[in-house]
């Protein structure tokens, strides 16, 4: 069991570092390759900043200057991708705490409990980021094949593969951990008996039977020196 939980937390672990990487990209979305090849320029998108670049290798990248200027579904992912990391960051101590290899966390009834509560956290984690790359992914897509869209196309970028693959390792790991209270609770007890009572009775009877008995001092009368 201790080996399940070390793999499931290794998936949760770079699930949650994929989800990092992801929020922190840029390549959320690119400019179509048709395009690039006629211009010789490149524009991806992120989150938080837009970028370009040119085929001499110059890039400039420039922040989003207001929150309320920024669209709807990029604020939306921007949430889903900020809660999926504080998620995972938390199932990451809470998986710690609940894994067998660690002196807290109490029994082991209550290491399972944790444990448990780790997956969901970790599942939870990847449902946000498995949203908000999908949402991000849905916008562009939904865009590219729109005949009557005239601005510029983009394709999806490297960001939301990471994305989709982070949060498949988080629901991967977290439901792992859950399984663990199941095996927890299906393993078998060893009872153990209560030999303390028996055991002072038996020394007591082995000290009682070791001393000797003392016999009466005889007595003689004085005819039988006679």
């Amino acid at each position: 069991m201790l080996g399940i939980q070390i793999i499931a937390f290794i998936f949760c672990f770079c699930g949650l570092g994929a989800a990092i990487a992801a929020t922190a990209s840029n390549e959320w979305k690119v400019t179509s390759r048709a395009s690039s090849v006629i211009t010789a320029t490149w524009v991806f998108q992120g989150l938080w900043m837009n970028c370009a670049g040119n085929a001499l290798g110059a890039f400039h990248c420039r922040p989003h200057l207001t929150i309320f200027k920024v669209e709807g579904y990029i604020q939306a992912c921007r949430g889903l991708m900020i809660s999926a990391v504080c998620l995972g960051f938390f199932g990451a101590i809470f998986g710690l705490v609940g894994m067998k290899c660690t002196k807290v966390g109490g029994s082991d009834q209550t290491k399972a409990k944790i444990a448990c509560l780790a997956g969901l956290i970790f599942i939870l984690s990847g449902l946000c980021s498995m949203t908000s790359c999908s949402l991000y992914a849905n916008r562009i897509t939904s865009e590219f094949f729109d005949p009557s869209f005239v601005a510029q196309k983009y394709e999806l970028g490297a960001a939301l593969f990471i994305g989709w693959a982070g949060a498949s390792l988080c629901i991967i790991g977290g439901s792992i951990f859950c399984f663990s209270i199941a095996e927890n609770s299906t393993s078998p007890r060893r009872g153990y008996a209560y030999n303390g009572a028996t055991s002072v009775m038996s020394s007591r009877t082995k000290v009682h039977n070791s001393v000797p008995e003392k016999t009466p001092p005889k007595h003689f009368d004085k005819n039988a020196y006679v």
